[in-house]
C-alpha cells in the first residue's frame, strides 16, 4: 500500500479517538420516521419513489440490511428512549396499554447525554406520555425526560394534530402538511444556536403515519402517490439537516441516523407503505413488522459505501451513543442494547446476539444469526394486548402457528420455507434462547425476573397464566 494511503487510513481509523483526546465530543442525530417500510427508499429498492438525499447519506456511509425496531409506534419510541426492550421498561401509568407511558425513573438517552454536557432536543412525534392527543400527561413529556427542548405533538396523527413547545399547547388541529418541514426548522434552529457545544437532536418525525399529507411543494409530485410525496418531502428535509450540519462545519463530528419505528401499515394499503422483500407489515412479528430501513452517516469515521447485514437495531442506541459521547449506559439496571461502534466504524462486520421479536407483551420470535425461529402461539392470548394485530396484516400471515417454525433469513428472506425438519438441533438452540428472554424479560404470562416496575402499577398477566407469572414479579 502507498504510505500516503496507509498514513490516511489510520488518520481516520484514529480520528474518534483524536477528537475525544481534544475534548470534542461528537454530536448526533436520530431522525426516526413513523411506519415508514423496508422498501420505502431509492437505496432499499423502491421502484417509483425517488429519495436522492437518503440515498447520498447511504452513499457517504453505512447501511443495514437486518436493522431492527418493535411492532408499532409507543413500544419503538420506549426501545430507542431506553435502550431496552418495551416489556422491560418501567411504566408511569395505564400498564396494559399498548402504547407504554414511560415512567420517569426509566433513563432516556437524552439523560445520559445531558449528565455529559450535551443540548438536547425532540422535535416531533413523542408518543411516551399517553397516546390520545387531548389526553397526554405533562408530566411524561420530553422536557421532564431529558430533552431542554421540545416542539412537537405527544401522539400519533389518526385524526388531528396538537402541537406542544415545551409543555403547553400552542397549536390545535394543525396543519399536518406542514409538520415535516416545521419539526426540521425547529431542529435547524437549535443545531445552529447550539453549534459550539456538543448536541443530540432527536427528530422523530409524524409521516408517513396516516393520515398522510404533504406540503403544495411535493403533493402530487410522486410517482409513489402521496405516500411518495410524503416520503419526498422526508428526504428532501433530510437534505436540510445534512446541508445545515456541514455549512456549520460540523460534517467530521456529527453523526446522523436514519430509521424508522417499525414496519408499514398494510391495511392502509396505497398509503401503508411497503416491506418487500420481506413477509408482513406493522403489528407483526414477521419480517415486514420489525426489520427497517437504517442508514448511518459520519464522514471520516464511517466508512462511505459500507453495508452490514450484522444484527443491530434501534435498543443499541443509547450504549452506542453513550460510548461514543465517553460514557456508558446505566449500569444499575439491565439495558438490552450493545456498543455497535465497532460495527458503524467498519472494525467489525459481525454481531455476536439473539434478538428477541415482542409483539406488545407476547414473545413471538427470536433470531440469532441467520436463523430466526417463530414461536409456537395461538390467537388470541386471553387477556393479552396482543390481541388486534390480526386485523392488521393479510389474512396469510395472520396465521396460528401450532409448531415451532424455522426461517434461515440469508437464503429465505421472505420467511416462506419452515426448515425446522431439517435442523431440529438449530430449533433446540433457539428454544432455549427463548426461554431465557421469557424467564428475564417476560411474556404475556410471566412477570420478568429483570423487569422493572419502580412500584408502579404493574400490567395484568394473562388468565391462562394462572398463578405461574404472578411469582415471578419483580419491581
Amino acid at each position: 500500500m502507498n504510505p500516503l494511503n496507509r498514513s490516511l487510513l489510520l488518520f481516520l481509523f484514529l480520528l474518534p479517538s483524536l477528537l475525544m483526546a481534544q475534548g470534542k465530543k461528537p454530536n448526533f442525530i436520530i431522525i426516526f420516521t413513523d411506519d415508514q417500510g423496508y422498501q420505502d427508499l431509492g437505496c432499499y429498492g423502491s421502484p417509483d419513489i425517488k429519495t436522492p438525499r437518503i440515498d447520498g447519506m447511504a452513499k457517504d456511509g453505512l447501511r443495514f440490511t437486518s436493522f431492527y425496531a418493535q411492532t408499532v409506534c409507543g413500544p419503538s419510541r420506549a426501545a430507542l428512549m431506553t435502550g431496552c426492550y418495551p416489556l422491560r421498561v418501567a411504566r408511569q401509568a395505564d400498564p396494559n396499554s399498548i402504547h407504554p407511558e414511560l415512567h420517569t425513573d426509566e433513563i432516556t438517552i437524552a439523560e445520559v447525554l445531558k449528565a455529559e454536557g450535551y443540548a438536547t432536543g425532540a422535535f416531533g412525534k413523542w408518543d411516551l406520555a399517553g397516546h390520545h392527543p387531548g389526553s397526554y400527561k405533562q408530566e411524561l413529556l420530553p422536557k421532564h425526560q431529558g430533552f431542554d427542548r421540545y416542539f412537537g405533538t405527544p401522539s400519533s396523527n389518526d385524526k388531528e394534530v396538537s402541537l406542544i413547545r415545551g409543555t403547553e399547547t400552542i397549536e390545535k388541529k394543525a396543519n399536518m402538511g406542514t409538520l415535516t418541514r416545521r419539526y426540521t426548522d425547529e431542529a435547524l434552529s437549535f443545531i445552529q444556536e447550539n453549534k459550539d457545544r456538543p448536541f443530540f437532536v432527536y427528530l422523530p418525525h409524524t409521516m408517513p403515519h396516516t393520515k398522510l399529507a404533504a406540503s403544495k411543494d411535493f403533493k402530487g409530485k410522486s410517482k409513489g402517490g402521496l405516500y411518495g410525496d410524503v416520503i419526498e418531502e422526508l428526504d428532501f428535509n433530510v437534505g436540510r439537516v445534512i446541508d445545515k450540519v456541514e455549512e456549520l462545519g460540523l460534517a467530521e463530528r456529527t453523526y446522523i441516523i436514519f430509521t424508522s419505528d417499525n414496519g408499514p401499515w398494510w391495511i392502509r394499503k396505497e398509503h401503508g407503505g411497503h416491506a418487500e422483500p420481506l413477509r408482513g407489515a406493522k403489528t407483526s412479528c414477521w419480517e415486514g413488522g420489525l426489520r427497517v430501513p437504517c442508514i448511518m452517516w459520519a464522514p471520516g469515521r464511517i466508512p462511505a459505501g459500507s453495508e452490514t447485514d450484522a444484527v443491530a437495531a434501534t435498543i443499541d442506541l443509547m450504549p452506542t451513543l453513550a460510548s461514543l459521547a465517553g460514557t456508558t449506559a446505566p449500569s444499575d439496571r439491565v439495558i438490552d442494547g450493545i456498543d455497535i461502534s465497532d460495527l458503524m466504524h467498519g472494525k467489525t462486520n459481525t454481531v455476536e446476539r439473539a434478538y428477541f421479536y415482542y409483539q406488545h407483551d407476547c414473545l413471538r420470535a427470536v433470531r440469532s444469526g441467520k436463523w430466526k425461529l417463530m414461536l409456537p402461539h395461538t390467537e388470541a392470548v386471553e387477556g393479552s394486548i396482543a390481541t388486534k394485530w390480526r386485523n392488521h396484516v393479510k389474512r396469510s400471515d395472520a396465521i396460528r402457528i401450532q409448531e415451532p417454525q424455522l426461517y434461515d433469513l440469508e437464503n429465505d428472506i421472505g420467511e416462506s420455507r419452515d426448515v425446522s425438519a431439517k435442523y431440529p438441533e438449530v430449533v433446540e438452540e433457539l428454544t432455549k434462547l427463548a426461554q431465557t428472554a421469557r424467564r428475564d424479560i417476560g411474556d404475556h404470562d410471566v412477570w420478568g425476573e429483570n423487569a422493572r416496575s419502580f412500584g408502579a402499577e404493574m400490567r395484568t398477566l394473562s388468565k391462562e397464566a394462572g398463578t405461574s407469572g404472578e411469582a415471578q414479579r419483580h419491581k
